[in-house]
């Protein structure tokens, strides 16, 4: 960790969250490690630190359930293929379809099924052994992935960055970058409070802040800060010892299990727009917790019985499509964009470090086809098309 703002970097990647800790390690691995991390506060302090952390692969799009796929690797591997530690608990994870969800939803299995995704669909008798005590006569379709679990996202985040350390790679933080130098067509450096990065390479993945960091540079992209609640509820555990995790597309609900006596639960359909995402509540209303808490209850009736833990709020940085935007900027040689997740993003946060590597160092991401994440669809009306029309499962 550098206390003084170097003179200059062969890379600038802006943001300190897992995306940006990810794609610091993978530059430094592939051969460039006088790469360099800016983070305006300390790492994961943004929506990494307030992820909800679950890792499945029930994706409506190819781009996103192989990101997922290629992902899950990692973080079942963690140790071997990066170093240090993500905190990978597989827990397995059902899919709940109802009646009219029912024919994507067996569509999105088979396309998964295609890119080599462990899941299939299951009967409401095999998803009663997985789920003692689930209520399972509204669904018209389940699905189950084994593998499918949560980790920890701040201790992902932190293992990228001491990986890319030891590699040679530089962070530095509480130093916000004020902008991003740009001379004839090309990225020349990246200012901060500190002082100015000489760099060819800049790398904008700053989450909630990425649209007002953006439109500075002439840049205006349909990105929104929405704020997001969950709650962890600690279960009655003579009757619901333990359960493994879930996307409810009929309540509009992930779970998962947390540790040895908590459920974690979250929806998909309620958010709010945040104009500064450094000013929100961070904790779960009242409201909120009671209209969610009942919606999984509807799914697992034990929980009904469940005392209070804890809840808090995170921020999404949301797109119309809700898929991101990886990209290099047209125009401006050097300048690449990482952002837009809505509320994907750690689950997919191994192979977003890959792809934007291959980007900045080879000109194009190789290992899988990131066309659908271009910025210049929002322009050309060709959204990808999340096939349930909200955010439990796109």
């Amino acid at each position: 960790m550098l206390r003084a703002t170097p003179p200059s970097a062969d890379a600038v990647i802006i943001g300190g969250g897992v995306m940006g800790c990810s794609i610091l390690y993978q530059l430094a691995a592939r051969g460039l490690p006088n790469s360099l991390l800016l983070e305006r506060d300390v790492l994961g302090a943004g929506s990494t630190g307030r992820s909800s952390s679950a890792i499945r692969m029930h994706y409506s799009t190819p781009v996103h359930a192989r990101m997922a796929w290629q992902s899950l690797e990692t973080f079942r591997n963690f140790g071997e293929i990066v170093g240090g530690e993500c905190g990978y608990v597989q827990t397995g994870q059902l899919i709940f379809g109802g009646e009219a969800d029912a024919a994507v939803f067996r569509a999105n299995v088979a396309m998964q099924q295609g890119v080599g995704i462990n899941t299939g669909l299951i009967s409401h008798e095999e998803a009663g052994d997985l789920a003692p005590g689930f209520y399972l006569a509204d669904c018209a379709a389940l699905a189950y992935e084994p593998l499918s679990g949560y980790a920890d996202a701040s201790a992902t985040a932190f293992s990228y960055a001491a990986r890319a350390r030891e590699l040679g790679a530089r962070t530095l933080l509480r130093t916000p970058a004020t902008g991003v130098e740009i001379t004839q067509g090309r990225v020349t450096a990246v200012h901060t409070a500190g002082g100015r990065i000489a760099t060819g390479r800049a790398v904008v993945a700053t989450g909630p802040w990425s649209r007002r960091f953006l439109l500075q540079h002439g840049i205006d992209l349909p990105l929104e800060a929405t704020r997001h609640e969950v709650i962890h509820l600690r279960r009655p555990l003579a009757a619901l010892p333990h359960h493994p995790g879930g996307g409810d597309l009929i309540n509009r609900i992930y779970f998962r299990p947390e540790g040895a006596d908590l459920t974690l639960v979250g929806n998909g359909n309620m958010e709010e727009v945040v104009d500064d995402p450094e000013v929100y509540a961070q904790r779960a209303g009242p409201d909120f917790i009671g209209e969610v808490w009942s919606r999984l209850a509807r799914r697992i009736p034990p929980l009904a019985e469940a005392e209070f833990s804890a809840g808090y709020a995170g921020l999404y940085t949301s797109t119309p499509d809700s898929h991101s935007v990886i990209d290099a900027v047209d125009g401006i040689e050097g300048l690449y964009v990482c952002t837009g997740f809505s509320g994907h993003g750690f689950k997919l946060s191994p192979m977003v470090g890959t792809l934007v590597a291959e980007l900045v160092l080879e000109g194009q991401a190789t290992t899988i086809d990131i066309a659908p994440l271009r910025m210049s669809r929002f322009a050309e009306g060709k959204l990808n098309n999340d096939g349930y029309g909200f955010r439990v499962m796109v």
